[in-house]
């Protein structure tokens, strides 16, 4: 059977960490003192700002909606990316499915490989437009333009089949996409070997199960086998908590916002601490006689993350496509 090669690989960069720690008593103290409850379930059904009619229509949406969603911080001293949205202020991953979804409202097919293969920069500007500039535009018109593409000359211009050729299987799926549509094949060398991440991947897939309620286009099996997706918010909850540690070079350059470059040691290591620490963690809730995915866990991690109380501690900055 068919396995994703992320979590033994950021177990291997976690084992051979200088820059970033993982401390792991630090899970049980905090297991021990914080009485957490049940970890809450995934969401089921569309999220808020989702374009969705239950059909073809909407997987194709979602799939789209995965190849831009990365990189929305601003450089230091310039403003926030966001957009109003029925009147309410929408910023990051929202701001950004509400720009696809109100795209689809006005008539911009944009679940359409034939509209994504040659998409204008000035469309997209404008598909975007809000309180400033996406970060990356150039690179996320990109990224469309390729998907376009790929569906075009491999699956008959629809993402559906994509899903038919995946049979049903997150890991089959995740790996397809990592393999087809280079915007997604997040991965990185780390001292002579390959780091898998496949962070948009992962999210694409549970994304379509989550949204479908697992019915439908969502109908995917083996769920379990997906790993926490490593990005910025996880791994600067995962440092409030204590569970992870950076080396003092690395924690002040950090705090000081300075860019780490993609595919750096530092930056490597960041990303498979995190995925490392999250399934460090769903071991001990196991011991415990808690059952839960990574991706539950993820999930829980990244709502914390939006509290202002674990913003104490800057993140990572890097500039990527892929998260």
């Amino acid at each position: 059977m068919t396995l994703l090669p992320v979590l033994s690989s950021c177990r291997a960069v976690a084992e051979e960490s200088q820059f970033v720690h993982i401390e792991s008593p630090a899970i049980s103290r905090y297991l021990d003192n914080n009485s957490q409850g049940e970890i809450p379930p995934l969401p089921l059904g569309p999220a808020p700002y989702h374009y969705f009619d239950n059909s073809a229509a909407s997987a194709q949406w979602i799939f789209v909606l995965e190849t831009v969603n990365h990189c929305f911080w601003p450089d230091e001293g310039f403003p926030r990316w966001g957009i109003r949205y029925r009147n309410v202020s929408l910023s990051g991953y929202w701001a950004l499915a509400a720009s696809l979804k109100r795209a689809m409202k006005e008539g911009i097919s944009i679940n359409l490989a034939e509209t994504l293969v040659t998409l204008q920069r000035g469309t997209l500007g404008r598909i975007f437009r809000g309180t400033s500039e996406i970060p990356l535009l150039d690179e996320r018109l990109a990224n469309l333009r390729q998907v376009g593409q790929v569906l075009l000359q491999r699956f008959q211009g629809n993402f559906i089949h994509v899903l038919e050729e995946a049979r049903g299987s997150a890991v089959d799926l995740v790996l397809l996409v990592a393999r087809e549509f280079s915007s997604f094949n997040d991965t990185a060398i780390y001292h002579g070997e390959t780091v898998y991440f496949f962070k948009r991947a992962q999210l694409l897939v549970q994304d379509l199960w989550s949204t479908f309620s697992g019915a439908s286009w969502g109908d995917i099996s083996r769920l379990e086998q997906l790993t926490a997706f490593a990005d910025y918010k996880l791994p600067q909850v995962l440092r409030h908590l204590g569970i992870i540690r950076y080396e003092p070079e690395l924690e002040e350059r950090i705090r000081d916002l300075h860019h780490l470059q993609p595919g750096s040691p530092e930056e490597v290591e960041i990303r498979a601490a995190t995925v490392w620490a999250v399934e460090l963690l769903r071991n001990e809730l196991e011991r415990r006689s808690k059952r839960v995915t990574a991706v539950q866990l993820d999930n829980w991690l990244w709502h914390l993350g939006q509290e202002d109380t674990y913003r104490s501690f800057p993140y990572h900055r890097t500039r990527t496509i892929f998260y």
